[in-house]
């Protein structure tokens, strides 16, 4: 009889298809594990005293009594044996995956000594939260332009059985998953924003580790990881254009600065020019008028310091 094969659970934005899981994890509990540990011990001890009992007993004086303690007491120790390998003992921030006869039977979370069924095998599987760290990359961005960009994720395994069964190394699973979501991001946002509102790498820091956390969620959230939060370390240009974007960069920021002071400037020579007419401190022609404002920009826009002339004369001489 064939299997059913799960369908594809496609993750939407991210154009990520996963594997619906075909195994989720149940907790289990087993028995007390003190009273089991109390119980094997006995029936260690139990029978090897038996056992020598027994033997001495025959080799004194041969009888029923002894023939039985020899055929009861090696039974009690292995029954102790058995016992004792079903005592677990389970740490906090760690699970037991039991499986029996390939079959998966639940996980073990309470953290102490349990006991199970000494025939099944028990994975030992950490939940602690872990760190991954990527490597630098060299990817070009949307605009083309080659970056180089690394990034830290924080992760937790929130689901065991998927970790163990769904692939076959989680934890290589989430480096890769993770490295695949970075270089991703990277080819979806330039650098540098070229207009107002537009998300980049280095402008929109907050919506960008947003956008690559639930990617990678998104992207491991089949092998029953959490990722509770990423952040990009490293951002910058490659070498080979790091000098040539430096100057843009610089370029850029002095456009900006020239137009605010430029801005700042008119309004300067306006408030002149109204409080002069409104004080009547003196009356311009459209001639004169032209003449203040020209003066006054190269005072106020010029990035070196003026001269001054002293006319002696009137304007027209």
């Amino acid at each position: 009889m064939s299997v059913p094969q799960a369908e594809p659970a496609a993750v939407e934005g991210f154009g990520v298809e996963m594997p619906a899981p075909r195994v989720t994890e149940r907790v289990i509990t087993g028995a007390a594990g003190l009273p089991m540990m109390v119980l094997s011990l006995l029936l260690i001890f139990g029978g090897a005293g038996l056992t020598v009992w027994g033997i001495a007993t025959q080799a004194g004086d041969p009888s029923a009594l002894g023939a039985t303690l020899v055929s009861v007491g090696p039974l009690l120790f292995v029954g102790g044996v058995l016992v004792s390998r079903g005592l677990t003992a389970v740490s906090p921030g760690q699970a037991r995956v039991v499986q029996l006869l390939g079959r998966y039977r639940g996980t073990v979370r309470a953290d102490g000594l349990t006991w199970l069924n000494p025939f099944t095998s028990r994975r030992l599987i950490s939940t602690r939260i872990r760190n991954h760290e990527t490597e630098t990359a060299k990817v070009n961005d949307a605009d083309g332009n080659p970056i180089q960009i690394a990034a830290v994720v924080v992760w937790q395994v929130e689901d065991t059985a998927k970790a163990l069964y769904e692939v076959d190394d989680f934890v290589e699973f989430v480096a890769i998953q993770t490295e695949t979501a970075v270089r991703h991001i990277a080819n979806s946002y330039p650098y540098d924003a070229h207009t107002e509102g537009q998300m980049s790498l280095r402008d929109s820091a907050d919506e960008i580790t947003r956008t690559l956390s639930a990617e990678i969620d998104a992207r491991v959230a089949s092998a029953g990881v959490r990722v509770v939060e990423s952040r990009i370390t490293r951002l910058a240009y490659a070498p080979e254009v790091a000098q040539v974007m430096l100057q843009r960069q610089q370029a850029g920021a002095v456009v900006a600065a020239r137009r605010l002071i430029v801005e700042g400037a008119v309004g300067m020579v306006n408030l002149a020019l109204d409080r002069l007419a409104e004080d009547n401190v003196v009356e311009l022609d459209e001639e004169r008028k032209a003449a203040m404002v020209s003066n006054l920009l190269v005072v106020l826009c010029g990035d070196r310091g003026t001269q001054p002339v002293v006319n002696t004369g009137s304007l027209y001489q």
